[in-house]
């Protein structure tokens, strides 16, 4: 990049502030190629964090983020052994949907493409750890809830593209692997793109209601009854209720329309798993 660490970490302190143009896009392009550094400190302190900052700031143009979001496009559906670069493209690319919904500049067919992505990335997660003390966050999940909530506050989404976000969503509710104990937020997450996606008021209540009975589906268990008698069971009780007690949190006291059609279903479905 041109930049030495120490020349990166002063430019923390302006929030990567840089007054000439070609070197403010330059230093944009070359952060994406820091995000599967394994120093938590480089990855997130500065690759994400600048990356988050210039967009932010409307400091980067659009050739710019054309490249950066192609780039990122690439490595969320690339192999990544270590398991870093990943989950943090997908944070920036939560970023990059983000500029599109503040100043429109990608095309209809760009934004079907990042619904694509961040649905089939959201779907395809299989590897569940979120942080470590040395090696800082992973956090696929979160990450990828991230981004498909940018894109679904974005009003140029459309019905069908936040369709096939909701499955996306609805499959990491409760992980296909029955090992994997949420602990680090990741329910939460989940619930935060669940609710903007209700604020667009483009579903109705029998989409809802249909949407969280095949979400309470208790397979692989014979039903919620034998949740406590196994493992595998605990643990999917566990995950389900921590999502639903997130909506419940936020349905129970707005006053949106959208996100008060989520009462009903969210508090048939807390019986479930009581």
């Amino acid at each position: 990049m041109g930049w030495t660490l120490a020349q990166l970490d002063a430019l923390k302190t302006t929030k990567f502030a840089i007054a000439d143009a070609p070197k403010r896009q330059a230093l944009a392009l070359g952060l994406t190629a820091c995000l599967g550094n394994p120093d938590p400190s480089i990855r997130d302190g500065i690759a994400f964090e600048g990356l988050s900052a210039l967009m932010r700031a409307s400091a980067l143009d659009r050739d710019t983020l054309t490249a950066i979001r192609d780039d990122l496009l690439n490595m969320i559906a690339s192999p990544d052994a270590a398991g870093l670069q990943q989950p943090f493209a997908a944070l920036v690319l939560a970023e990059v949907a983000r500029t599109d919904r503040v100043g429109a500049w990608m095309s209809d067919p760009e934004r079907d493409a990042m619904a694509t992505a961040a649905a089939k990335f959201l779907s395809n997660i299989t590897d569940y750890r979120a942080f470590t003390n040395t090696e800082g966050f992973r956090h696929n999940v979160a990450h990828g809830a991230d981004f498909a909530m940018q894109l679904a506050l974005n009003p140029a989404i459309t019905k069908p593209q936040l369709d096939r976000l909701l499955v996306a969503i609805a499959g990491q509710v409760a992980p296909r692997d029955p090992q994997v104990t949420y602990w680090a937020g990741e329910p939460d997450r989940l619930a935060r793109s669940v609710l903007v996606i209700a604020q667009r008021k483009l579903h109705s209540d029998d989409e809802w209601n249909a949407w969280f009975k095949a979400l309470m589906n208790p397979a692989p268990l014979r039903s919620w009854d034998v949740a406590f008698n196994s493992e595998i069971g605990i643990r999917k009780h566990h995950n389900v209720r921590a999502f639903l007690l997130s909506l419940f949190a936020t349905t129970s006291t707005s006053d949106d329309s959208g996100v008060k059609q989520l009462i009903g279903p969210v508090r048939d479905a807390l019986k479930l798993v009581p």
